[in-house]
């Protein structure tokens, strides 16, 4: 049995504590060696600390029996074959008017007679994963997700396949034994799922792996996407999370470029002119030279926008991939009300706030929202993006209010010349 356990102790301080979490070496060294590129796992000796107060069986038990689920934070496998969502669900009841809601009843039946169950979409479900899985997207720069397999003794959930994005597995209950093998098409897109590649992965998938390695409780593995890989629990119940990575790639920026360019072509005459008249598209092919009349304009067009306008296009969807931290609604109205010149506003962790200023007014877009910035709150806003916090005695207590209730800052309270939470505001790292 080949292992590839690369433990070279843990890494507590590289500015990105949620990634450095997972690795057991320099943040700056998995960039260089192993992102996008190879898998690397490490044993919990290796990590700075284990995963159990992200995830446990409690939660398991506390989301299915008590959270009312509905079946798209869920899913079933067996043998690896995904089971239709009425295999698992009931109508809500009284009061709850679904008919997709998770039934414990049946996921008991299910798991017992050795399906795995899946709980999807942790990132907004569970609240310590809500926090990691922020600030891991932070860290990476690119959109997270969390998912949570529960998986009986001695069975597998899904056979051979390859993921189009890449993930890190945090193995949190029993042991599972992964077998790994190099892609049939490496760096897959979204669209370039291992479904259509079918008899090559099948084929890869009776081939000695590249890793053949066990996973036990704290350990940590990383995947690049396109890997192909099959999971079996071993002698009990094994619990991990799958934290998948939706990378950005220059694909993205090739799209947004066209996007531009056809957009610009729009205000060209000629590009909008019609196609000639009594066109046969049964007999006859289109004039190769339409092709290339459109082709040069578009290439032109693209040679001619601003690549900061695509760098700001890419950014505005990154800013839609995530969200804030969370901030509680009851919480956010009661601190505006009881404010303090002695408080300390903190910048919304993860907002992802830029300013945009016009020839008129000043736009500050966020994770919350677009919100015009008048003149007279314009330093105030400055100081707090460069800052990351502002006083409430120097902004002034109308201003501070205004932050708070829309969702901009959150309220700490110095205590003995310390600052702290002066409610649950789900604070985290500044993305």
């Amino acid at each position: 049995m080949t292992d590839l356990f690369d433990g070279k102790g843990g890494v507590a301080a590289s500015g990105r504590p949620a990634l450095a979490r997972l690795l057991p070496l320099p943040v700056a060294e998995f960039a260089e060696n192993y992102w996008s590129q190879r898998p690397l796992a490490a044993r919990a000796a290796d990590l700075d600390q284990d995963f159990s107060d992200l995830f446990d069986s409690q939660a398991v038990d506390e989301l299915i029996g008590r959270r009312g689920l509905r079946a798209p934070f869920l899913r079933v496998a067996k043998d690896g074959v995904t089971l239709p969502d009425s295999a698992f669900t009931r109508p809500g009841g009284v009061g709850a008017a679904i008919g997709d809601q998770v039934s414990d009843d049946r996921l008991l039946d299910l798991f017992a007679s050795g399906s795995t169950i899946v709980l999807q979409g942790l990132h907004r479900t569970w609240g310590p994963l809500i926090d990691f899985a922020g600030d891991l997207g932070a860290d990476l720069g690119h959109p997270v997700q969390v998912n949570a397999y529960v998986t009986p003794a001695q069975n597998k959930g899904f056979s051979a396949h390859y993921d189009v994005h890449d993930v890190f597995v945090l193995q949190i209950a029993g042991t599972k034994r992964w077998l790994i093998r190099q892609p049939v098409h490496p760096l897959p897109l979204r669209d370039q799922t291992w479904e259509r590649r079918r008899a090559a992965v099948e084929a890869a998938a009776s081939t000695d792996p590249l890793l053949d390695l066990v996973l036990a409780p704290g350990d940590c593995l990383y995947l690049p996407r396109g890997y192909i890989h099959s999971a079996a629990a071993l002698g009990e119940v094994s619990i991990h999370l799958t934290i998948g990575i939706h990378p950005w790639t220059r694909t993205h920026l090739a799209e947004q470029l066209v996007q531009a360019a056809v957009a610009d072509l729009a205000s060209v005459a000629a590009v909008r002119d019609s196609l000639p008249l009594g066109l046969d598209w049964d007999r006859e092919a289109l004039d190769p030279g339409e092709v290339e009349r459109v082709k040069a304009a578009l290439i032109d067009a693209v040679q001619a926008i601003d690549p900061a306008r695509i760098a700001n296009a890419l950014a505005t969807a990154h800013r839609g991939s995530q969200r804030a931290a969370p901030v509680g609604p009851l919480a956010q109205v009661a601190a505006a009300d009881s404010l303090t010149d002695e408080d300390i506003l903190r910048l919304r962790p993860r907002l992802a706030a830029r300013l945009m200023d016009g020839p008129e007014s000043a736009v500050l877009v966020t994770r919350a929202g677009r919100r015009t910035i008048e003149p007279v709150d314009l330093a105030t806003i400055r100081k707090l993006l460069a800052d990351g916090h502002v006083d409430v005695a120097t902004v002034g207590m109308d201003v501070a209010r205004r932050l708070l209730l829309a969702g901009l800052v959150t309220r700490h309270t110095q205590v003995n010349g310390l600052s702290s939470p002066a409610a649950p505001d789900g604070a985290g790292n500044l993305d």
